[in-house]
This record gives C-alpha cells, sequence and structure tokens, in this order.
C-alpha cells in the first residue's frame, strides 16, 4: 500500500472517528434529557398539605435556603426575611461549580404559569418546563426517592407564597458540564414514607430529604462522591472568610460517636427562633454553609429519628479541619 493510499485511509478513519464523537455529542445536547412529559397532575391541596409542605420546604428540603437570600455576613447565613422563595442566590466557579448557576425563582411570579406535574417533574427528575437539565446542586435525585406525597404537598406550599419578580440570569455551564449536564437527569423509583414508629427507616428516609449526605461526604476534583467515605465529612466549601469543611456525622470518635441524642437534638435546638439574631462574621472568622436557623425548627421527633439513623452508618475515623481562614492562620469559635 502506498503511502498516498495509507495517509487518505488515515484521513478517512479519524474523520468518521471525528463525525461519530460529533453525532454522540448532537444526541447528548439535542436528546436528552430523556425523561419523559411532565405528568398529568392537579394538585386540590388542603390546609394541612399546606401546613406539611410548608415545614418541609423550610426545614427538612430546606428548598428555602437556596431559593431565598442569605446573609452570609452573619453566623450560618440566615434567611432574610421577605426573600422566601425570590431565587437569585449564586453558586459560582469561585466556589468549585463547573461554571455558574443560580436558584431559580420559586414563587408564583415565575411558577404561576408552571402546571403541577411540570413542577413535580422538576423536583424529582432535575427537568425544567422547557425540556433543559437542571444543574444538581439542587439534590433532585435524593427528592426523586421521596414518598410522592411529600413532593406535592411542597408544591402545594410553594403556590401559597408571595410573588416576587426577580430576573435570574440563565446557567452558565462550563465544557465539558454543558454536555455531561443532559446525561444527569433520570427517572428514579420513589418510595413510601416509612412510619414513624421504624425509627431507623424514618431517620433515613429523613435524612436523605434533607440530603445530609451531600454536603458531609467528602468529593473528588470531578464532585463524586469518595467510596468509603458517606457522612465522613470534609467537604470545602468557600465562604467569604475563608473555607469551612462539613463535620463528620459518622458514629466515630472523630464523629458523633460520642454525641447523645440529647446533645444531637439540642446542637439544632440551640438556633431556634433566632434567624434574626446570629452575630456578625468579621474577616477570617468562622462561618457555616450549614443552614441553622432552618434545621433548628425540625421537630425534636425526626431530628432524634436522624441521630438513630446516623447511628447505623459505617464508622469513618476522619478528623476535619473545620475551617481555614482566607489568611490561613488558625481560627476557632
Amino acid at each position: 500500500m502506498t503511502k498516498k493510499r495509507l495517509l487518505k485511509l488515515a484521513l478517512g478513519i479519524i474523520a468518521g472517528f471525528v463525525l461519530l464523537i460529533g453525532i454522540a455529542l448532537a444526541y447528548v445536547k439535542w436528546a436528552l434529557p430523556a425523561v419523559g412529559p411532565a405528568p398529568e397532575l392537579t394538585i386540590h391541596p388542603t390546609a394541612a398539605q399546606i401546613e406539611h409542605g410548608k415545614y418541609l420546604a423550610h426545614h427538612v428540603a430546606a428548598c428555602v435556603d437556596c431559593h431565598s437570600t442569605r446573609d452570609f455576613t452573619r453566623f450560618a447565613g440566615p434567611m432574610v426575611v421577605g426573600t422566601e422563595g425570590k431565587g437569585g442566590e449564586r453558586f459560582s466557579r469561585e466556589m468549585g461549580f463547573p461554571g455558574n448557576f443560580y436558584a431559580r425563582n420559586l414563587t408564583p411570579a415565575s411558577l404561576g404559569t408552571w402546571t403541577d406535574g411540570e413542577i413535580f417533574r422538576a423536583i424529582t427528575t432535575g427537568v425544567s418546563r422547557d425540556g433543559s437539565a437542571l444543574f444538581p446542586v439542587m439534590p433532585y435525585q435524593r427528592y426523586a426517592q421521596m414518598d410522592p406525597n411529600d413532593i406535592k404537598d411542597i408544591i402545594t406550599y410553594l403556590r401559597t407564597l408571595k410573588p416576587i419578580p426577580n430576573d435570574i440570569p440563565s446557567p452558565e455551564p462550563d465544557f465539558p458540564m454543558n454536555f455531561i449536564l443532559n446525561t444527569i437527569p433520570a427517572k428514579v423509583d420513589a418510595s413510601k414514607r416509612p412510619d414513624t414508629t421504624d425509627r431507623i427507616a424514618y431517620g433515613k428516609y429523613m435524612a436523605t430529604f434533607a440530603s445530609c449526605g451531600e454536603c458531609h461526604t467528602p468529593v473528588n476534583d470531578q464532585g463524586q462522591a469518595l467510596p468509603g467515605m458517606a457522612m465522613a465529612g470534609g467537604r470545602g466549601f468557600p465562604m467569604p472568610t475563608g473555607l469551612v469543611r462539613s463535620m463528620n456525622i459518622t458514629p466515630a470518635n472523630s464523629g458523633i460517636g460520642t454525641w447523645t441524642k440529647t446533645a444531637f437534638i439540642a446542637r439544632f435546638k440551640a438556633y431556634s427562633g433566632k434567624n434574626d439574631e446570629q452575630p456578625t462574621v468579621h474577616d477570617d472568622e468562622f462561618n457555616s454553609i450549614m443552614p441553622w436557623t432552618m434545621y433548628a425548627e425540625m421537630t425534636e421527633q425526626d431530628l432524634g429519628a436522624i441521630y438513630d439513623y446516623l447511628r447505623t452508618v459505617a464508622p469513618v475515623e476522619n478528623k476535619v479541619e473545620r475551617f481555614t481562614p482566607t489568611n490561613k492562620t488558625v481560627a476557632s469559635r
């Protein structure tokens, strides 16, 4: 075979390979996500559903945490009252995200034209009304595992929020996340909420709903959970005053192994009713990404069940340096 024919063959192979890549990228970009249409769903809410949905949206799933304005000049970034659901919070490259993403507006000023089914699909599959994929800073893979009735209760509550017009920038995913993003949404089998008397199962259900594992499991540079490190803490979150890391919540000595249930519940309840009383955080002082004032209003029964479940997860010894201030000196609170 002549050199000319070899070169022609090589170029043909390369062209075919490039064509295949192009077809694959086009499929990912335009054919995905493929989770099916939004369900035909019309909710006729009761007062009890709305109240339960409010409890879940504020204090368990904490939708209102990311979709309102948080004041990180104060400890634990308490919610700015009056901004419930308005969206706009930025999850940026500077915070370690593969692009810039923004919490959407959940008030009727934005969702008022959405059907109940479209909202349900967004929460449980990560697909927006227009069919585009949502970045999973909203842990929709976990919400998808929840009892559909709980998701419906959240939807009924969102319908009652004060409409707040707020133009939200479009997401700006970096390459290759702009392609990967479309492959993430998927249908997940929902579960039925366990009876509260089954403490471990119910606690696992509530911990999943609260996405404890999202923040308390360390990840690699690609954002994938490190094997064998579930709930072991150490995931870093850049804050205005430094880098804060989640604590170990496994039942190891470096986690909550020595904590009693009473102490665990009291840690949360210390912030109950104190959203507007959190102290100012100054340069290089410890702050927390944990929305303490929101989780503080979870019932003692639910907090206790989460504790009971956490006592059953695999203990992992992982002593975490909770905070590195901007100037790299040691700081504590």
